[in-house]
């Protein structure tokens, strides 16, 4: 049935899940690397506010390549031109490791069938570098990345691709992002949104929408010896 009707006729159960990767399976700040090469606390704190800030990061996830952003940055700066050249190179270590428990879910939904799909604000270099270090993203049967497709979220366009290259109609995946406004736009776009805050609210989302199986855990066994035939099984303290 297309996707227009099925909204119409009302928000189907969702099948699948789409995630974002910053900050929902992975934490990412410059400020892990640059405090690995700049001892003074407050001149860390005016590169990062100044010279390599967010702001200059994020157009490569819109498709720029470093080779340009980091000419014109060392033109500004260019007393700062030995630090400013190696983001490029030590990238990956601007990410310390998985947001905790979310990698746990993935592996959860994985074993029970779900699909799984990613939309993420992403350089396309730093991709091609960090993806084989990332497992979790096995799961994945596609993922969207900005720098290749040369759309931010929150642009529409990018969530409407999505959605055509998953092969999802409207109200069929839940979509995760710590981002307020890239959650609005990909409920605007047929999503269900979920703003991500931590793993275990994640989690109770998931299995609110009959996403995420319950985990069953083991009775012991000196336990289940001393239960009666008749005696009544404990409900799950982690449903």
């Amino acid at each position: 049935m297309p996707a227009r009707l099925r909204a119409v006729a009302g928000p189907a159960r969702p099948r699948a899940v789409v995630w974002d990767v910053g900050h929902v399976l992975y934490d990412w700040d410059p400020r892990y690397l640059y405090r690995k090469l700049i001892d003074d606390p407050e001149r860390l704190d005016w590169f990062l506010s100044n010279v390599v800030t967010r702001e200059w990061h994020f157009q490569h996830d819109a498709g720029r390549p470093f080779a340009e952003t980091s000419a014109e940055l060392i033109g500004r700066f260019p007393a700062e031109a030995a630090l400013i050249r190696l983001y490029g190179p030590r990238w990956l270590e601007t990410l310390p490791g998985p947001i905790p428990g979310t990698h746990a879910l993935v592996e959860r939904l994985a074993a029970a069938g779900v699909p799984q799909f990613a939309i993420t604000n992403f350089s396309a270099e730093f991709w091609e570098s960090f993806q084989p270090t990332a497992p979790v993203l096995r799961h994945f049967r596609d993922i969207v990345v900005s720098g290749r497709e040369r759309l931010l979220k929150p642009d529409p366009a990018i969530f409407h691709l999505a959605l055509q290259r998953f092969g999802l109609g409207c109200g069929e995946a839940l979509f995760i992002d710590d981002n307020a406004a890239n959650v609005e736009a990909a409920a605007a776009s047929g999503l269900l949104p979920h703003l991500f805050r931590s793993a275990d609210s994640l989690a109770q989302a998931l299995d609110a929408v009959g996403l995420l199986p319950v985990e069953i855990l083991p009775v012991p066994v000196a336990a289940s010896a001393m239960a009666g035939p008749n005696s009544r099984q404990r409900a799950n303290p982690y449903r």
